[in-house]
């Protein structure tokens, strides 16, 4: 297993990123139309065609989704990737035509130190289009796609993922773009919250510190440096066990505790932290009920990992307003 979300059978990740405007988009691509839905637990979201994902509307299956930069101008990508699988011959049809389903959330990263002078129209929707033309299996994380120019509260976020075989033989990734407004390490030290639910040596190894920080139980945040507003975390969970719409949507609200063990704090009115659930439809679990409640956790520790690999992971670069990860703790990493 790559320790990413295509090792669900199915997926593919393409990203495609501005350097110098320091942001960029992510695309999850299934091999076919896929269930998907989605929970929003942040308080300033900013999505595209996601209402359709409740399980009460029309539409069963999507065609892609989408994580951009850009805050609203990011939406655009959706536009690009739209067009793209258009191009494919994918869609829902209606009659002669074939719409294709693309829902999508966006970050604010436009005080992150990158150019964002690019006149009338944004560059999203070319963004977009090219992360949808490099979707393969192997993908790199950290300062790439969506995560290219993401923030925290004092380190750089990034692009993260993670998966995990449960013993149904099911199996379960995230994908992330971390921009949040709280922190994913703990007090002033390199440790992550996530340190729990970490296998192997995937962020670093480090485990907890021993005390713990006397000063953790204090939320620090973007605020603190009188940075508000730009923040989200938004992800991806997905899995090969066959889902209905409704159990998509509860897997996407399980994994939001994933989040919440990754970042402090988290779901904030200021954050537009969301997940999106997506099922390929080709693992049959044998005792549903017990299956999805392990698969709920199975997503919300993947996404814990996933948050913390994104950061481990990003890089420096020139025009940065915060340190990386590995500047300030990972010598030799």
């Amino acid at each position: 297993m790559r320790n990413l979300i295509t090792d669900v059978p199915g997926l593919r990740v393409g990203s495609a990123e501005d350097p110098v405007l320091k942001s960029g988009v992510t695309v999850l691509l299934p091999d076919e139309p896929a269930v998907a839905s989605v929970a929003i637990h942040g308080g300033a979201p900013g999505t595209r065609d996601t209402a359709l994902l409740e399980p009460d509307q029309t539409v069963e299956k999507v065609d892609a989704l989408v994580l951009s930069g850009g805050s609203a101008f990011g939406l655009d990508a959706g536009a690009g990737v739209q067009a793209g699988l258009a191009a494919m011959g994918r869609g829902f049809q209606v009659g002669p035509v074939r719409v294709p389903i693309v829902p999508g959330a966006i970050l604010f990263d436009l005080m992150n130190g990158g150019d964002k002078s690019w006149g009338d129209y944004a560059p999203y929707r070319e963004l977009g289009r090219a992360a949808l033309e490099a979707a393969e299996l192997d993908f790199t994380l950290g300062s790439h796609g969506a995560g290219c120019g993401a923030t925290t509260a004092n380190l750089k976020g990034g692009l993260g993922s993670a998966s995990l075989r449960l013993s149904s033989g099911a199996t379960v990734g995230a994908l992330v773009a971390v921009n949040a407004l709280g922190r994913a390490t703990m007090g002033d030290g390199p440790h992550f919250w996530a340190a729990p639910f970490e296998r192997g040596d995937e962020f670093g190894g480090l485990g907890l510190p021993s005390p713990l920080p006397a000063d953790t139980a204090v939320p620090r945040t973007k605020f603190d440096a009188l940075r508000a507003g730009a923040n989200t975390t938004i992800a991806i969970v997905a899995t090969d066990a066959i889902l209905t719409k409704a159990e998509a949507k509860r897997l996407a609200v399980m994994a939001h505790d994933g989040l919440a063990r990754a970042l402090w704090p988290a779901h904030t009115p200021m954050d537009g932290d969301l997940v999106f659930a997506l099922s390929t439809g080709r693992h049959r679990l044998a005792e549903p009920l017990a299956d999805i409640i392990e698969l709920g956790a199975a997503a919300a520790s993947s996404l814990a990992r996933a948050i913390a690999r994104g950061i481990y992971h990003a890089t420096p670069a020139k025009g940065d307003t915060l340190p990386a990860w590995r500047e300030l703790y990972g010598k030799g990493k």
